[in-house]
């Protein structure tokens, strides 16, 4: 298989997370050179992670002869200059969540890349989560029926660097942030090809005294009648949550991916004090400390996917254009915010259609089954509806 260099651009939390993945993982795919706007903090960086190169010049980054792919895990307000001069230089791109600070931006940045013709990928980890594959897999191979809702939850205490504060930056609060995460994982489980439709959103400023909104709640729509659900906040304390529940026709799922895993430790507060995870307030009392933070914050997974689908030839599981239409969603829950109405999503549809969720009903001596109830006995109570007069009854057999 082929070597991947790789132009990183972006020396935060977000790039340490990448290349530790990188490094570590596939291995042979490297980071050849890292650009940061400033050079201490580059300098760290290739020091810290065993990088040949770094520079405060992005176009030298991106134009470096030796790589060919560039990696943005800038702030939102850079990804656009960085796409188009990665376009411009023939380069693969792949470009941390949220694409754009809004729809009209997103969708210049994926028109600039399949202009070029260049492989592009939008690096929306918790979609990869190894929870998240394995249910995605059984909902899509039916376990759990036609799904009708999923609820995304992400809530911190708010984030690790001064620019996400800033609106003007990143094109919004708590939804641009962690929004984004959660109405992609609804659009996984309802089926990419499922359309959203329209967006009903409240937001508000609770705690922090920021132009943006740091908490939120929204209903997203699909054409086939589901329904897409997020809960988002920079005011939680405690960690980071970041829980999935998804519900079908015929089943349930449930995720926990972060906060409460099954692994918990109680610390007196002796001994050295060390590092126990993503936004932990913490090191001492009860704690929640994470295994493989990047493997189960999705980071492994989605770079295998990406680069096994250079490899390949292939398209990722996620590539610009859902960036594009996530951005899109986003925009309706700003306008929806606003006007205190449902909003349309307006947008590039490419997908497909999809019809409305439906289930032939059981039937028994005549009546439509509502509900079948095993009774601790062995025997089943039905809730039985007379289909010609509407009359509900129960049975027991």
């Amino acid at each position: 298989m082929q070597q991947h260099k790789i132009s990183l651009l972006g020396t935060g939390l977000i790039g340490d997370f990448y290349t530790v993945t990188l490094h570590g993982q596939r291995s042979r795919d490297r980071v050849q050179v890292v650009y940061s706007r400033s050079d201490e903090r580059g300098q760290a960086f290739k020091a810290r992670h065993g990088i040949p190169q770094s520079t405060t010049d992005m176009m030298a980054a991106i134009n470096d002869p030796d790589t060919d792919t560039v990696i943005v895990a800038l702030p939102n307000f850079l990804h656009e200059e960085a796409v188009i001069a990665a376009a411009e230089a023939g380069k693969a791109v792949l470009v941390t969540k949220p694409l754009g600070r809004n729809a009209p931006e997103a969708k210049r940045m994926l028109a600039v890349v399949e202009k070029a013709g260049v492989f592009h990928g939008y690096l929306e980890d918790l979609v990869y989560s190894p929870k998240s594959l394995k249910a995605m897999r059984s909902t899509h191979d039916g376990a759990i029926g036609d799904v009708t809702w999923v609820r995304a939850r992400e809530a911190h205490p708010g984030p690790h660097s001064a620019w996400f504060w800033d609106h003007r930056l990143t094109g919004g609060g708590a939804i641009i942030d962690l929004g984004c995460h959660c109405i992609e994982i609804g659009r996984v489980f309802v089926g990419k090809d499922n359309r959203p439709v329209e967006v009903m959103c409240q937001t508000d400023t609770l705690v922090h005294p920021i132009d943006a909104e740091d908490n939120a709640i929204a209903l997203v729509r699909y054409e086939s009648g589901a329904i897409g659900q997020f809960e988002v906040s920079w005011t939680f304390r405690g960690g980071m949550d970041l829980r999935t529940e998804v519900a079908g026709t015929g089943g349930t799922v449930w995720i926990n991916n972060f906060l409460r895993t099954g692994f918990e430790m109680f610390s007196a507060g002796e001994g050295e004090k060390g590092y126990i995870a993503e936004k932990a307030e913490t090191d001492a009392g009860w704690l929640f400390p994470v295994g493989d933070e990047v493997s189960e914050l999705g980071y492994t997974d989605m770079f295998s996917d990406m680069f096994d689908a250079m490899d390949e030839g292939r398209e990722p599981m996620e590539t610009l254009y859902d960036g594009y239409v996530v951005n899109a969603v986003m925009d309706a829950c700003y306008k929806s915010a606003a006007s205190r109405s449902w909003e349309p999503v307006e947008l590039d549809w490419r997908g497909g259609k999809s019809e409305p969720i439906k289930r032939t009903p059981e039937v028994y001596d005549g009546l439509v089954v509502i509900k079948r109830e095993l009774l601790p006995d062995g025997r089943s109570k039905l809730i039985l509806k007379d289909p010609r007069s509407g009359d509900f009854s129960d049975r027991v057999v």
